[in-house]
């Protein structure tokens, strides 16, 4: 795992495009801060089966948090239901994690509409909002309902990470072969297709936020993936630019110049860092 935060960084090693066009930098600061990071819990029967894994993850989560960060948790399967406000009693949320019931049985998922009330939660909040996403990344509502979170966070200024549990099926699935003949999928075409969509929810959900997401395959991946989430939220550079006023979505890329120091227009994107920036911004209107 290559996460650690680079320190040190000038504004002139920055790059912001907008819509492609380069825009000149107006505000650079780099930031260390606790990390106030909501932690959005999946408790559907499909965790269930894997609960264990589902717990070793939280608890690796728990021992990647200073001392001065505040954690809130939040669970969901049909709907959202706050289980613990934020805190910097790192044993409180143990408690609330060891107390977390699962659904039994065949029931909805809603992890879209669960993480669009989760912001509305969140819009009164000042400073850093960071959502850590523990799930599947199944959902059982309409396209829809994925459609209308998407568009709702191109204009929220809130970052998420998303961890994918149930890594061992996710892969067993994904190494099954689909043949273009089959006339009727079987349940494991089916759940390997569900997968996959989930795959690239969670996928879209880090890049539109400028979060990241990770598939840990056994319980060894998630302490390492943790330690990289923690140093993340708390060390960040803040880059600020003039926006345009058109009411349309901007497409934004961050490039870090690997090595001068000194512009050069011929320059190509390097790959010494990775950059975790949002995907763009919806503008002001005129």
């Amino acid at each position: 795992m290559h996460g650690d935060f680079v320190g040190g960084l000038t504004q002139d090693r920055f790059r912001v495009l907008d819509n492609g066009v380069d825009e000149p930098i107006q505000f650079f600061a780099p930031i260390e801060a606790p990390a106030e990071v909501l932690i959005l819990l999946e408790t559907s029967p499909a965790v269930y089966l894997i609960r264990n894994q589902h717990l070793a993850a939280a608890s690796a989560l728990v021992e990647g948090l200073a001392l001065d960060d505040q954690v809130a948790l939040v669970t969901y399967d049909q709907r959202p239901e706050a289980a613990l406000g934020f805190t910097s009693d790192k044993s409180s949320l143990l408690a609330a994690l060891n107390k977390t019931q699962y659904t039994i049985g065949m029931g909805d998922l809603r992890l879209y509409d669960s993480i669009s009330a989760v912001l509305d939660w969140l819009a009164g909040m000042t400073g850093k909002r960071e959502i850590v996403l523990l799930t599947t990344g199944l959902d059982s509502s309409p396209p829809a309902r994925w459609e209308a979170l998407a568009q709702k966070l191109r204009g929220e200024d809130v970052v998420i990470f998303c961890v994918a549990l149930g890594g061992p099926l996710r892969g067993a699935l994904a190494q099954k072969p689909i043949g273009p003949k089959s006339k009727a999928p079987d349940r494991k075409s089916k759940s390997a297709d569900a997968f996959g969509q989930a795959d690239g929810v969670l996928r879209s959900l880090a890049t539109t936020t400028g979060g990241r997401a990770y598939f840990p395959q056994s319980d060894q991946d998630f302490a390492p993936i943790y330690r990289e989430i923690a140093s993340a939220m708390r060390h960040q550079y803040v880059l600020g630019i003039s926006p345009a006023h058109d009411n349309q979505f901007h497409t934004l890329t961050v490039e870090v110049d690997g090595g001068s120091s000194q512009p050069d227009p011929a320059r190509t994107q390097r790959t010494e860092y990775q950059v975790l920036a949002r995907s763009g911004y919806l503008a002001p209107g005129p």
